[in-house]
């Protein structure tokens, strides 16, 4: 009795899908494994609060406690056993680009700011620009409309039919107002 020629095709199949996977597997390339072409989304993880170079320079010894968190905010840490030292901590860890990670340390004697040390912060423009990683689509055409510009789309506006040319000095007609009715019943 002959084999269902739709078994012969599945046979058939079968056998090409696993010659191709046994190709993608022993190839070594992951440009060739289908597997390696979607990657998952990971999020972006921030810790920590950012203090910018602007901040640090407004710090100067004999500031407060409070002067201090007012400027740069509350600490990441601040720790039982040094009470005289707060640590500023910021971490970003982003999909596709090298984490980012900037300290600071402030130590206080008698609750007034004696010295502050640290990484060299960016300025916050700085660290703005670092966050963009959109890709660059060439340069930004100018938004301003030259005075010929402006003259001509005047003339063509006014040669439109029905439209009405209004005197620059006119006043504007008065808007209309809509009056719609209560989004709720009334109580009854």
């Amino acid at each position: 009795m002959p084999a269902n020629p739709r078994y012969r095709i599945q046979t058939a199949l079968i056998a090409m899908a696993c010659a191709v996977l046994a190709s993608c597997s022993s190839s070594g390339g992951s440009a060739i494994n289908p597997a390696n072409w979607i990657t998952p989304y990971k999020i972006d993880v921030i810790q920590g609060n950012f203090v910018s170079r602007e901040q640090i320079e407004l710090l100067k010894p004999g500031l407060s406690r409070e002067q201090v968190k007012g400027l740069l905010g509350t600490p990441l840490l601040a720790s039982l056993f040094h009470a005289d030292r707060w640590d500023y901590v910021f971490t970003l860890k982003r999909q596709g680009v090298e984490p980012q990670s900037y300290k600071y340390t402030v130590f206080f004697k008698d609750d007034q700011l004696v010295r502050f040390e640290g990484d060299t912060m960016p300025t916050e423009a700085e660290f703005i620009s670092s966050l963009d990683s959109r890709r660059k689509l060439g340069k930004v055409p100018v938004l301003e409309a030259t005075e010929e510009q402006l003259k001509a789309a005047e003339k063509s506006s006014a040669s439109k039919p029905g439209a009405s040319a209004a005197p620059a000095d006119s006043a504007p007609a008065a808007a209309q107002t809509t009056v719609y009715p209560p989004l709720e019943s009334p109580k009854q």
